[in-house]
This record gives structure tokens, sequence and C-alpha cells, in this order.
């Protein structure tokens, strides 16, 4: 009996310490699935945060109606004609792939791959007479104007017309000097609303009358020079505005 006794304690002893290593077993077990799950997590999380905006705008005055694609994926669901744009558009942060189609083709005008930082936003003009069709890439600064002020730029996109400033009609410069694809940064002024010219550049040689523009506090503009000079219809010289916010 005494020999029986002590093989059921062993056996005993036995059994609670395969119970203990189950038990740790199962702990480390249940860790690691927490520990993978949560990285799982953090990393879905990152992702969904690594973000930037572009706004692509057809500024090619004899360029058709075009498809934008972010690497590889169709953009807009009707054709970008001149001279439009998309408004924002989020892609993944990081460098990216960006076709301008020919509407309804695979037949690419641009094919570049561009990098885009986390949280900025990009303006992308496709630019030039259709043969010689370029990007002209932008980053801006959507900070907020401050109290009782707008922001404006001015970029000059008119292949054939040459230097310019941009000025109040029959007044001081605003925006002195700009070639074709130069542009200015966003500029504060008083919103108010402006009767603006675009001279020949150092000149008081009117090349284009603007209508008048007016200018919301708290808002964002950019104003381009579009068309060929001498051009008729839609590619005739004029500008254009967007709303940048």
């Amino acid at each position: 009996f005494v020999g029986l006794g002590l093989l059921l304690i062993k056996n005993n002893n036995n059994m609670k310490l395969q119970n203990v290593l189950r038990s740790q077993t199962l702990l480390i077990l249940v860790v690691v699935t927490i520990f993978s799950f949560t990285s799982c997590i953090k990393k879905t999380t990152t992702t969904l945060y690594d973000t930037s905006s572009i706004l692509v705008t057809h500024a090619s005055p004899d360029g058709p109606g075009v498809d934008l694609l972010v690497n590889n994926t169709k953009m807009n669901t009707a054709a970008l004609n001149y001279p439009l744009n998309t408004g924002y558009i989020s892609v993944s942060a990081g460098t990216s792939n960006i076709k301008v189609n020919v509407a309804g083709t695979a037949t690419s005008v641009i094919n570049a791959d561009l990098a885009f930082a986390k949280d900025q936003h990009y303006s992308i003009f496709a630019v030039d007479s259709v043969s010689k069709i370029s990007a002209v890439v932008l980053t801006d600064d959507l900070s907020a104007p401050a109290a009782g002020k707008a922001h404006i730029r001015f970029v000059h996109l008119s292949p054939n017309a040459p230097a310019v400033d941009v000025a109040l009609v029959g007044g001081a410069v605003v925006f002195p000097n700009k070639s074709f694809k130069g542009y200015t940064e966003f500029t504060p002024l008083d919103a108010a609303t402006y009767n603006l010219e675009v001279r020949v550049a150092g000149t008081m040689n009117v090349a284009l009358t603007l209508p008048p523009i007016t200018l919301v506090a708290g808002k964002i503009y950019t104003v381009y020079a579009k068309g060929f000079l001498g051009g008729t219809g839609v590619q005739a010289l004029g500008a254009e505005i967007i709303s940048n916010n």
C-alpha cells in the first residue's frame, strides 16, 4: 500500500506539473497572439494616415480631354477637359506613378513618378502645347490666411506669351516678371475686389485685362495665365482662377 500511495502521489505531482506547463504554454500563446494583433493594428493605423492630396489641372490649350491615373488607377469618371481641374484628390504619401492619358485610351502624354510628402498638398498642371506637353508640380501651402486676408498666387502657363507683370489696372505691379512656367508663392492680400491687368514685363503694355477678381477673407486662390498669345476661341490668351480651399 505504501508503494501504491507513493506512485499515486508521484502521478499526481506529474499531472500538476503538466497542468502548470500547459497553463504557461497557453499564456505564452495568448501573449504572442495579442502582440501580433496589436502590431497589425499599429501598421494599419499608420498606413491610413500616410496620405497626401493632389489637384490636377488641364492647362494645355490644344490638348484633348484626358484621364488621370494614379498608380494605374483611373481617378476621374469623365474626361478632364481644358482648362478644368480635378479638385484635391487623396493619394498615398511617398512616390506614386502619375499618368495623364488621352481620354479613353492607354496613350500617356505624361508619365512621371512623383514624390509626395505626408499631409502635404500639391498642384500638378499639364502644360504647353500638346506636342510638348509636360507637368509643372507646385507645393500648396494651405495655411489659413490672417483675419481679413486672402492668399493668392500667379502661375504663367501661356506657352508662347512673353514674361509678364500682373498689376493693378493703371497702377502698381503685384506680381513682377514671370516667364512661362514661372510662379509666385501664395501672397496675402486684403479681402476685396481687384481689377488686374497682365503687362509685358517691365512695361506698361497691357497684354490682357482680367475680369474683376473678388478675394474672400480666409480663402486661398491660384490665378494662372492660359491659352496662346494670338489664339482664338477656347485657346485664346486668358486667365483662370482656382479656389484652393
